[in-house]
């Protein structure tokens, strides 16, 4: 029997301008990638100030383009921080070339700390891949110090960050490609998409051959008589969005600084809640943190006397959905062994202790609160338990 939650982890508000979207969508009877995407990849450029934005079918898909337009393959290797989604991982496998797993910076910052990026490179390292974990961005600067003077290509992992800002660019747009996501728990939810940024015309020109299947002209631009044959220039993957989805990432682009501003307002009244209370935590303090970033989740630390899971069972019975962003790399099976297993002491303790709450723009006050509360009984109970 599946659980009707009464805080859902994450939840999509479909109203009528989706549903009309949609609708006129379907009705043009042209579902394939189109003039549709063409203006979410304009909005999506003029959004985040970036001179070539490709819509593509999934955040994994962006992963796997950047790295092939970036010439990564046998014989490279590419560093990336543990505390990530496997995808990254699985793109880099993929392209043929080996993940070297770097530590986070501790409990105040749960993004990949520069100077254990730079103890992992070596000779072989071709890319580095940086989450903004949370939306909050990465130390940028001292990334960039670091592979800069070694020539090394830095490839941001921006799938929680649309919208957030570093020193007044946005996220995705420093690196030499910046990789988005569209699936539905994130602040741009589609159901599955995502999106590439570059302002290296080159490169785009590449991941548009690659994103689909290294051909010169699309069916689009058949269709519409601005061309009648096509060469393969380079063997690519269907990595294109349809014309539904990019519909509908249009409205919800339009809607995102409004979205993200509600994700802040929540992210901040957790923090009045929580943080400092009975022995639980949050990372990325200060008002400046919260202002740039496009707070996708709301990751609690908790004691360490405290068993998250029967911190999550408590909530759970109350009805209040969690998840842990991420259980490392690292640790599964596929990757056990990837990179020589670097020492990673940060990622391995606070893996035990992080906990992601409830976060999507529409919930109410009283659901954070509704949380907040639940969390701080169970954490005393879990404390009080493990004190005796």
């Amino acid at each position: 029997m599946s659980t009707t939650w009464r805080v859902p982890l994450s939840d999509v508000l479909v109203d009528d301008e989706l549903l009309g979207v949609a609708r006129e969508t379907l009705s043009s009877g042209w579902w394939s990638m189109g003039p549709r995407v063409a203006d979410l990849e304009a909005q999506f450029a003029r959004q985040t100030g970036s001179p070539h934005a490709l819509a593509v079918s999934s955040g994994t898909a962006a992963l796997h383009l950047a790295l092939l337009a970036l010439d990564c393959g046998p014989g490279d290797e590419v560093v990336l921080p543990s505390l990530n989604f496997v995808a990254a991982a699985n793109a880099v496998t993929r392209v043929g070339a080996t993940p070297v797993f770097c530590d986070i910076v501790g409990p105040d910052d749960l993004n990949l700390d520069p100077a254990d990026l730079s103890a992992a490179i070596g000779p072989r390292t071709k890319a580095v891949i940086v989450l903004h974990y949370a939306g909050f961005s990465c130390d940028l600067a001292a990334v960039l110090d670091v592979t800069a003077e070694r020539g090394i290509a830095v490839v941001e992992d921006a799938a929680h960050a649309p919208g957030a800002m570093w020193r007044g660019r946005s996220l995705g747009t420093i690196g030499a490609v910046g990789c988005f996501s569209f699936f539905s728990n994130k602040n741009l939810p589609v159901g599955e998409g995502g999106a590439v940024v570059t302002a290296d015309d080159e490169l785009a020109d590449r991941l548009r051959l690659l994103r689909s299947h290294g051909m010169t002209t699309l069916t689009w631009q058949r269709h519409q008589g601005h061309a009648s044959a096509y060469d393969v220039v380079t063997a690519g993957f269907n990595y294109r969005i349809d014309e539904l989805r990019a519909a509908l990432a249009s409205v919800q682009l339009g809607r995102l600084r409004q979205t993200n501003d509600a994700r802040r307002e929540h992210v901040r009244r957790y923090r009045e809640l929580l943080d400092g209370e009975d022995g639980v935590s949050f990372p990325f303090r200060g008002e400046e943190a919260l202002r740039d970033s496009s707070n996708h989740l709301a990751v609690a630390l908790l004691p360490r006397e405290a068993s998250r899971d029967d911190v999550r069972q408590q909530l759970h019975r109350e009805r209040i959905q969690t998840s842990v962003h991420y259980p490392p790399i690292h640790r599964f099976t596929a990757y056990a062994e990837a990179g020589g297993r670097r020492p990673l002491p940060q990622t391995d303790e606070l893996a035990e202790r992080i906990l992601t709450l409830p976060l999507y723009p529409h919930m109410t006050p009283g659901d954070v609160e509704l949380v907040a509360a639940v969390l701080a009984s169970a954490v005393r109970t879990e404390v009080a338990t493990g004190s005796n």
